[in-house]
């Protein structure tokens, strides 16, 4: 168990939204103001971490035919406990998020972490995937909730932070605004790890 390792995996080289282009239609559609962010990310931190443990443990005695069917039963009870949390300390939130909380139970992130990971790894390693992961995507959350909300409305956590003469810049709001951020987004990080691999090829080629 590498946590360093898994660390700079979750948030870099293997983030889950940037490089495994995992959980996009969440991160697009809810990234219009900064608490949807993180109240989208630390529940998704929340239920990939719980649900990676359990599925860590059961992962010997899971029937292999019907692992995929255990995997959203377990996923759909953790999903079901946030969101009546979520309605009962966080109403606002709940109705913000709508129906991406339940939305989770189908998370691609969720799943294929639970698939990938959590079934064929120990507890510690699966509790620290699940953490680093959610983390990576509540990362992502976080930025694009920043420019959207900042640039598309003047705004941050309804907090005015743009001049009086700013002009928003509407499109930023709107779902076509989420594809553009996140295009974006992924371009930056697809060049800066192929700048990353590069430099580490000619290291090898130096040390040779």
């Amino acid at each position: 168990m590498n946590a360093k390792k898994q660390l700079k995996e979750g948030l870099l080289t293997q983030n889950p939204v940037l490089v495994q282009l995992l959980g996009m239609c969440s991160t697009m559609a809810i990234t219009t103001s900064i608490m949807n962010g993180l109240g989208m990310g630390v529940s998704v931190i929340i239920i990939l971490t719980l649900s990676n443990i359990i599925i860590s443990l059961l992962r010997k005695i899971i029937p292999n035919e019907v692992r995929i069917a255990c995997f959203i039963v377990v996923i759909a009870g953790f999903v079901t406990c946030v969101q009546l949390l979520l309605k009962a300390f966080l109403p606002e939130i709940d109705k913000s998020l709508g129906v991406f909380i339940p939305l989770i139970v189908v998370n691609c992130i969720i799943l294929g972490r639970a698939e990938a990971f959590a079934s064929k790894n120990a507890v510690g390693a699966s509790t620290l995937d699940g953490i680093f992961q959610g983390l990576g995507y509540t990362v992502v959350l976080i930025i694009m909730c920043f420019f959207r909300e900042l640039f598309g409305a003047g705004k941050l956590l309804d907090i005015q932070i743009m001049p009086d003469g700013y002009t928003p810049i509407g499109i930023l709001t709107l779902p076509v605004g989420g594809f553009i951020c996140l295009g974006v987004l992924i371009a930056v990080m697809q060049w800066a790890l192929a700048k990353s691999a590069k430099k580490n090829e000619n290291k090898e080629k130096e040390a040779k």
